[in-house]
Order: C-alpha cells, then structure tokens, then sequence
C-alpha cells in the first residue's frame, strides 16, 4: 500500500480564522475537556478575550478614556498609553497571536505523529509494504543462490 500524501508546511496564518473568531461549537468542546466550573469559567473568558472582537473593543474602551488623559500636562497621555491602551488592546491581540501559534504548533504535532506511525508501519515486518516485502524479496533471492550453489559442483568434485 503506498500512502502518497503531499504534505505542505504548517502555517500560522491558515489557522488564523479559527482563532480570531471562535464559534460556539468550538468554545463548547473547549470547555468540555476541563472539569468544574471556575476551570470552564477560565476557559470561556480566555477564549473571548483572545479574539479580535474583543481587542476591537478594548480599543473603543481605550479611547473613550483618551480625551480625559489629553488634559494639560501631557502626564495623562504617558499614563494612558502604558495603563490603558497597552494593558487593555495588546493583551488581547498577544492572545490571538499565541492562540494561532498554539494551533498551528498542534497541527505540526499531529503531522509530525502520522509521519512516524507511517515511518514505524513500514519498519514493522509483519506489516504488508516497505520492509516486509523487502525482507521477502531477500529471502527469495538468498534460497535462488543456495539453489545455485548446491546445483553447482564443487571445484573439488570437478577434478575427480
């Protein structure tokens, strides 16, 4: 049997779809493999917090606050960028970053499993393909020379 898949490399950004927008299904079966509520809870808001939707609106959020900051002085605006703005905004987006990269490094994962029970199937003797029959075909042609060889008369036999 020969398996004859292409594979292509994994990549961050054809996983990013399913990161930035993640459908109730996908949010169920998340929480679904943790137990107890406050586990479920951490689930369900890392989820939503690490979308884009959510970076959207920690930006509005963050801009709302802007106008009071902008005040004479010019310490509100420091204080708004480092307390506001990167708090709330880059934390969600660093979110969605990782969430991608976490789901391309398990699609990675998963490639790099099949390709080593492929690899093992195929060094596996009893396994019909790749070794077995390689191991056959030695076998074959060793009994064709003992064949050949016990046929052929010895150099000693020849003299006599």
């Amino acid at each position: 049997m020969t398996d004859t898949r292409v594979h292509t490399p994994v990549k961050a950004h054809t996983h990013l779809a399913l990161a930035l927008h993640p459908s109730p299904s996908v949010l169920k079966e998340a929480m679904g493999e943790v137990d107890g509520f406050n586990a479920k809870f951490a689930v369900l808001v890392t989820r939503l917090v690490g979308t884009m939707w959510c970076a959207y609106l920690f930006t509005i959020i963050a801009l709302l606050g802007l106008s009071p900051a902008l005040k004479p002085g010019g310490e509100g605006l420091i204080a708004w960028i480092a307390q506001t703005f990167i708090q709330l905004v880059l934390l969600s987006i660093i979110m969605v970053g990782q969430n991608v990269q976490s789901i391309a490094s398990d699609k990675r994962a998963e490639s790099t499993y099949d390709d080593t029970v492929a690899i093992l199937d195929r060094l596996d003797l009893n396994t019909k393909g790749g070794i077995a029959d390689l191991k056959a075909t030695l076998e074959q042609r060793l009994a064709q020379v003992e064949t050949c060889l016990q046929a052929t008369p010895s150099s000693g036999e020849q003299s006599a």
